[in-house]
């Protein structure tokens, strides 16, 4: 039998407004529990700070002209991160063997294998006194892949657990709705093969649009269940204009980063028509991607999970849902699942598959060479 490790995995998104902590016992394999999630909220500013320095890295040399601020505000995140893993130890009293750490993505740019997140793995290892496995995308990147999505190999855990527990049966997908929408087609674990034929991909914008339309429109920092989008009414002619000219995802080939999208399109709408305009985009394509992977599996009947915050907003999931005359979608959470944390327990799971020198990216997961082990683990203590 595998050794069991009990691992944290750290996960602060591109919304940018905090950070998700689960610990999980697993053996990196097909056998996971968890132990405990909870969600620690930035503070406006430092919020802020991210928001402006995102916005501020635009190509790899802004990671060299802003070096001073990127290095300042590294710190004060990896600070934060480390109250929190503190903070969950008190609550779990559990015995951490090692940490994932992700950090907070400011720039993404697989065609130069380059990937920035902000978290310095050496200071939370000496902070905490643990292993500490972090820059899990760098390697995958080294090795032709596009540095995501990384958590597909978890979501087929979860997939499975949830077919032993509910017979949901397969083809089932898990579709994440983050800040940039990923989905993850799973494979039951009787099937040979298994690594090879679990497929994932970005898929288009998930929560990053919306936000960020809400956060300059409004004192609001993102659309509660959809009742903005809701009250409004979608301009039609906009969003036909704006669905013709998106061509970064044409293929399913590439990760998607969320410089890779605009709000421009619906400048001069009010907050509401605006708000209705962008997630209906959203949705739209979103739903091209549900397509994509129907055609995959050659099958209309897949059972679609949705995780991540976009999964509360209403308003988006029945848009979604318009586009099919019968999608069989439904939360995560309706399994017992909390859809906030299937990120961050997917990092504990790859930091030990990472521990154990254990592939945790594919060819068909981020189109890299060869299946690739990943992170960088650190000892300073």
């Amino acid at each position: 039998m595998d050794k069991i490790y009990t691992a944290m995995g750290l996960m602060s998104g591109t919304s940018s407004d905090g950070v998700d902590v689960s610990i999980i016992k697993s053996d990196g394999n097909q056998d996971f529990s968890i132990l405990i999630d909870k969600y620690f909220q930035y503070d406006e500013e430092l919020t802020q700070k991210i928001l402006k320095i995102r916005d501020k890295i635009l190509n790899p040399d802004d990671l060299t002209k802003y070096q001073v601020e990127i290095k300042d505000l590294e710190r004060e995140i990896t600070l934060f991160h480390f109250k929190a893993v503190n903070k969950c130890l008190e609550l779990s009293k559990s015995e951490v063997d090692l940490i994932g750490f992700h950090g907070q993505t400011i720039f993404h740019a697989p065609e130069k294998k380059i990937t920035k997140q902000l978290g310095d793995g050496l200071l939370l290892s000496q902070l905490t006194k643990k292993k500490v496995i972090y820059n899990f995308r760098q390697n995958d990147l080294e090795n032709g892949g596009q540095g995501a999505p990384l958590a597909p190999i978890f979501h087929n855990a979860l997939a499975n657990e949830l077919n032993k527990k509910f017979s949901l049966g397969f083809p089932m997908n898990i579709l994440n709705i983050g800040g940039i929408s990923n989905v993850t087609s799973t494979i039951e674990y009787k099937n040979l093969s298994l690594e090879e034929k679990i497929y994932a991909c970005d898929i288009g914008p998930g929560n990053c649009l919306i936000d960020e339309w809400m956060r300059k429109n409004s004192k609001k920092g993102y659309d509660k269940e959809g009742l903005v989008a809701k009250s409004g009414k979608t301009d039609r002619l906009i969003l036909n204009q704006a669905l013709d000219n998106f061509t970064e995802q044409s293929n399913f080939e590439k990760s998607l980063d969320t410089k890779n999208f605009d709000i421009f399109f619906a400048k001069g709408l009010s907050l509401e028509d605006g708000a209705a305009t962008i997630t209906d985009f959203t949705a739209k394509l979103i739903s091209n991607g549900i397509n994509f992977i129907h055609n995959k599996n050659n099958s209309q009947k897949s059972k679609w999970l949705v995780c991540g915050g976009g999964r509360k907003n209403k308003y988006l999931l029945e848009s979604i849902k318009s586009n099919f005359d019968d999608l069989n979608l439904c939360s995560i959470d309706q399994y017992g699942f909390d859809g906030d944390f299937i990120e961050s327990q997917a990092f504990a799971f790859l930091a030990i598959r990472s521990l154990k020198g254990m592939p945790i990216s594919f060819p068909n997961t981020t189109r890299c060479t060869k299946s690739v082990t990943g992170g960088v683990l650190v000892e300073n203590f």
